[in-house]
């Protein structure tokens, strides 16, 4: 914990179990955390630990079995699916491996589009300053097509903070990249938490990558674990 932040996020004995054709398969056992406000938080495992299982159950994308997660004081597993996604509306952000542009849109659209979608009038000019701050003003006009995968996902990420998250949600971010381009995602990732006091949830197997993190755990076999 990070010296008198409060927490944005609270893990209580969180389970997920699902039903699967050999029976009941345990996803995440007995998870407990707690991130606070402004810090960088890293989740590292190996391929089907459920680290995108927790981070679906920490953004309110799905509920657990059992426990409680409570995201800036309202606990999930006691809101319906239209409060969950009114709460990620208004607090969260999301970046993926998979850019998720939506390819008969510009640049530009696409980051107005979760404005738009709650009628923001400034949906265009706050489109334009997300933009700007990703480094690519020059690029609003261009489809995802026309774009590299860096620059795709460097408008994932502004269409990702135009809102001004709490939370921002990072899986994999860089899995698709090159390593001097992921790295320079990276730092944008960062900076976002550094310089708007934005807190990163990064979910990734790359330790050198989850290092620049305040905070460290790691998921084995559904079970959480802390790193030094």
């Amino acid at each position: 914990m990070s010296g008198g932040s409060r927490p944005v996020l609270e893990v209580r004995d969180v389970s997920k179990s699902v039903n699967g054709p050999e029976g009941r398969l345990d996803i995440l056992t007995n998870v407990a955390m707690q991130v606070n406000t402004g810090e960088s938080f890293a989740i590292v495992g190996a391929s089907g630990s459920g680290k995108t299982t927790l981070l679906g159950l920490l953004a309110g994308l799905d509920t657990p079995t059992q426990g409680s997660i409570q995201l800036d004081g309202h606990a999930l597993e006691q809101l319906d699916e239209e409060a969950r996604a009114d709460l990620r509306r208004r607090l969260v952000g999301f970046v993926f491996q998979s850019f998720h542009l939506l390819p008969a849109l510009t640049a530009e659209q696409n980051v107005m589009l979760p404005l738009e979608l709650e009628g923001n009038p400034a949906a265009r000019d706050k489109a334009r300053e997300a933009l700007e701050a990703v480094g690519l003003s020059a690029r609003r006009k261009h489809y995802p097509a026309q774009l590299s995968g860096g620059e795709q996902q460097r408008v994932a990420i502004a269409r990702a903070f135009v809102h001004g998250p709490r939370v921002l949600f990072a899986d994999e971010p860089t899995g698709n990249l090159d390593r001097r381009t992921g790295r320079h995602v990276c730092d944008l990732l960062f900076a976002l938490n550094r310089d708007h006091g934005t807190t990163l949830v990064l979910v990734t197997h790359d330790v050198q990558l989850a290092e620049r993190c305040i905070r460290r755990v790691e998921l084995e076999e559904g079970r959480l674990e802390p790193l030094a």
